[in-house]
């Protein structure tokens, strides 16, 4: 049986096509953005389409009493049993001499709004013993590399909480997927503040969503559509798992030492 589905940074890219391809599949929406007009035009489009019903809830997640907003629609509306959590930005030029202001926005978006949503979310759903929560990371996560401090520092936030998350709620009855994308052609980049003319290729929006949501189909904890072998990820888990009983050491590695 379809159940609802709220979807933040649902007015345009990402987000408004994990809108069409849920409203495909028989759920009603919720769409969380700031544009109204286009989530009005995109709700229009769709139940003439589909025939589901779409609810539009206007919000600025980087200000807190509209993150409460959706707080409270997460926590009171029964509904509700999928959260994609997609709303996000980024950032250009260097740490050094990006400004503050910018960074806390950035922050406040990216990983403050995400998490307190998916609290609300998760509250209500272990309690319920059922329920997905779908958070949108991104490759960049993992890539110190790539130049992009900080907004990939909030994309392995979101990638470590997923994860977390997971295995938390899982036993619970709670599906929770990591998403990460490599570079999308969306809005984003104009946004940041880049000419569309100088972006290198990218994947097509559509093929995505439609990877990631092959991931949620088969309950993937983490999804990387771009990602040619999944062995390659399942080495990265192993490395890392291999570490943790070295972190219960009480003495300093030998290296250390002498």
């Amino acid at each position: 049986m379809p159940t609802k589905t709220l979807i933040t940074g649902a007015s345009t890219g990402i987000g408004a096509t994990y809108a069409d391809r849920f409203a495909r599949r028989g759920h009603d929406l919720v769409l969380v953005a700031r544009d109204t007009a286009r989530m009005d035009a995109l709700a229009t489009r769709l139940r003439a389409d589909t025939g589901v019903a779409i609810d539009i809830l206007p919000a600025d997640l980087t200000e807190a009493a509209d993150i409460a907003r959706v707080e409270a629609r997460l926590r009171e509306d029964a509904d509700i049993g999928i959260l994609v959590n997609n709303a996000g930005a980024g950032l250009l030029g260097s740490f050094a001499e990006q400004d503050s202001a910018d960074l806390a926005r950035l922050i406040t978006l990216n990983v403050t709004s995400l998490t307190q949503l998916a609290n609300a979310a998760a509250s209500r759903f272990a309690r319920e013993g059922r329920g997905s929560i779908i958070n949108i990371a991104s490759v960049v996560g993992l890539m110190p590399e790539f130049g992009m401090t900080v907004y990939g520092a909030t994309k392995a936030f979101v990638i470590f909480l997923s994860q977390a998350l997971a295995h938390e709620l899982g036993p619970r009855g709670v599906y929770v997927q990591g998403v990460l994308p490599s570079g999308t052609r969306t809005e984003i980049w104009e946004r940041s503040g880049v000419d569309p003319a100088n972006l290198p290729p990218m994947m097509d929006v559509n093929d995505l969503v439609d990877a990631a949501l092959q991931g949620f189909d088969r309950h993937e904890a983490i999804t990387i559509p771009a990602l040619p072998e999944a062995a390659l990820w399942d080495a990265y888990q192993s490395a890392r798992q291999d570490m943790l009983p070295g972190f219960g050491n009480t003495l300093p590695a030998e290296r250390y030492r002498g």
